[in-house]
């Protein structure tokens, strides 16, 4: 069943806090969106606050009285052993704190390579340095709600795509191809590899904060698309009404090199078996029980050759 949310408060205004602070707001919530800088997007019932969402003490203020708490921020990819921590660990004593659910936007690094569809309930068995700080972070918040002291869930994704999407796709090959450029991908290009879209996440998200029976597990977001990276190429091009792409398999030497110039490159390498072999995420729960649906992929993908002003 699902329930109204009166005031969220949702941390971070990158393309998923936005538009899951929209959301909420066109629903008719009163929604408090903070950010370091106080940015975000214009809507009458969205308010931004600027603070640091890892001072609790801050945070707790600005969430005093919310029905629910969304967390869609992260430190830098090259820093997130670093921050990530004291950051979940604030936001989870803020949500202990003032009784608000406490809904984590999550991926699927926990998991750790796996033969087969990736279901919800899958062991957590990370393989990586980043994985462990995701499956760290949720164990820490699932032992908060079993205890009592906290409602929690976490809301997981793949590799966004869409416009102003930031993966290994849209970086390395969706503007490549829209510029009718050579594109090179540091992964297998025939293998099937679940895609998702932030509106999409946003949607999971709110349906996830509104539904009584959502605490306590995590919910995948239904994926627009399981292509591998050769044909959602050739369909973004297609739609676009750009040249067939010229794709490549980035080098391990390639790599290296982008890797020297760029911090956050420096960091693709330990979870190169996610681009490397079947990447499937089932959604199954989330449809059923969250009553949240795809985006059909032209769409998603019209957003990447048309963005919005």
């Amino acid at each position: 069943m699902s329930q109204h949310v009166n005031t969220a408060v949702v941390v971070g205004a990158g393309a998923t806090g936005s538009a899951t602070a929209v959301l909420l707001a066109e629903a008719g919530d009163r929604v408090l969106l903070v950010t370091r800088s106080g940015s975000g997007p214009d809507h009458p019932r969205v308010e931004r606050v600027a603070a640091d969402a890892g001072d609790p003490v801050r945070l707790a203020a600005i969430a005093a009285g919310a029905d629910v708490l969304i967390n869609c921020a992260m430190p830098p990819y090259d820093r997130w052993p670093t921050e990530f921590p004291p950051l979940a660990a604030s936001l989870l004593s803020v949500a202990e704190a003032t009784g608000a659910g406490y809904v984590m936007l999550g991926n699927v690094y926990g998991y750790g390579p796996v033969d087969g569809p990736l279901t919800d309930d899958l062991p957590l068995a990370p393989s990586s340095v980043k994985g462990e700080v995701r499956a760290r972070m949720w164990q820490e918040a699932l032992a908060s709600y079993e205890a009592g002291r906290a409602r929690v869930t976490e809301v997981r994704a793949s590799d966004f795509i869409g416009g102003g999407a930031y993966s290994p796709f849209t970086i390395l090959v969706g503007d490549q191809v829209l510029a009718g450029r050579p594109a090179a991908y540091p992964g297998d290009l025939d293998v099937p590899h679940s895609w998702c879209y932030a509106r999409d996440v946003a949607r999971t998200l709110v349906a996830a904060a509104r539904h009584e029976d959502s605490w306590g597990r995590a919910w995948h977001v239904p994926p627009t698309s399981d292509l591998p990276v050769r044909e959602l190429a050739a369909r973004l091009a297609t739609r676009a009404g750009v040249p067939a792409p010229r794709l490549g398999v980035m080098t391990a030497q390639e790599l290296a090199a982008a890797a020297s110039a760029d911090s956050i490159t420096a960091e693709f390498p330990e979870v190169l078996y996610l681009l490397n072999r079947p990447l499937l995420l089932d959604a199954t729960p989330t449809v059923e029980k969250l009553g949240v649906t795809a985006t059909p992929l032209d769409e998603v993908l019209d957003t990447m050759v048309r963005p919005a002003a």
